[in-house]
């Protein structure tokens, strides 16, 4: 029997200066387990426009349930990208977004409670409204699954406190790393961060990608290191997400962690390899990617 992932957040149109690209990275996490097998329910909403009937059918072509989708009366969601740089590519999210504003209800309660995990990260809730609505729904997830995803000026670290106060699996990446760092006011190196959090709040599992050098992960009081997959890079859009999918695939099927390591980096080289954060692919396809 497949696991059942809940991912909350947004899901939008990456307006890129080649053309328009579905995208967002709750999207891409909640596509990503869907491809590797999983039983993935987005829970986010789309406008009630031309956009919005786009991107939903985009999502339905994947075959993905889109059950936990709302619709409402703002604009689906739009963001302009800039990446002449492909290792550090920018985002201008427009506001307000229809993700902006998802509303609890006794199915999206019933679903997280009937589910094995639940995905968040801190755009999604940049709004009051959204926020309040994953506040309410956090306390009846089994596993609660952190990806940071800081978008300035979309975060606030005293929302990100009480987050982390619910969240057993915190995923994070350079940028972020050192936010982090500064917030708290930590020595500036991963295993510092790693010990801060774990004695702080509930958060038993770190992830800290580091781009083109692989990724780290905190689990349990060790460190584990893998230094990634060199691949042609076409561009960097949903390689943390991604990865993030791989990892919670062989974490939640209890796989080793230097195992569990190993795939969300190649998960994450492969998406790296390929146009735009949700390409549709094959598990055989990664068999491509080797050291």
């Amino acid at each position: 029997m497949s696991h059942k992932v809940l991912v909350f957040g947004e899901m939008l149109w990456d307006c890129l200066p080649e053309g328009d690209v579905p995208g967002g990275a709750s999207m891409n996490v909640a596509l990503h387990l869907h491809h590797l097998g999983f039983d993935s329910h987005l829970i986010s909403a789309v406008g009630d426009d031309i956009l919005g009937e786009k991107l939903l059918n985009h999502y339905r072509n994947f075959g993905a349930a889109d059950d936990l989708i709302q619709i409402n009366e703002y604009p689906t969601s739009r963001v302009i990208v800039d990446n002449k740089d492909i290792e550090n590519v920018k985002y201008d999210i427009l506001s307000p977004a229809a993700w902006d504003f998802v509303k609890n209800s006794d199915t999206l309660k019933d679903s997280v409670k009937s589910s094995d995990a639940l995905v968040f990260g801190t755009l999604g809730v940049r709004h009051s409204q959204s926020l309040q609505t994953l506040l309410e729904l956090l306390p009846h997830a089994k596993l609660r699954i952190f990806d940071a995803n800081l978008r300035p000026p979309y975060y606030d670290f005293e929302v990100i406190e009480k987050l982390l106060g619910m969240t057993e699996v915190l995923k994070i990446n350079e940028d972020e790393l050192v936010a982090f760092e500064d917030y708290f006011d930590i020595k500036p190196n991963p295993e510092s961060i790693c010990q801060f959090m774990s004695h702080h709040f509930p958060v038993k599992t770190i992830c800290i990608t580091l781009g083109s050098k692989g990724a780290m992960v905190f689990h349990q009081g060790e460190l584990f290191q893998d230094a990634g997959f060199r691949v042609k890079v076409k561009d960097t859009i949903g390689a943390g997400d991604a990865f993030l999918s791989g990892f919670v695939k062989s974490y939640l099927e209890k796989k080793a962690m230097p195992e569990t390591l190993k795939f969300a980096c190649k998960l994450g080289a492969f998406v790296a390899s390929q146009q735009g954060g949700s390409p549709n692919y094959k598990l055989s396809d990664l068999e491509k990617i080797s050291r």
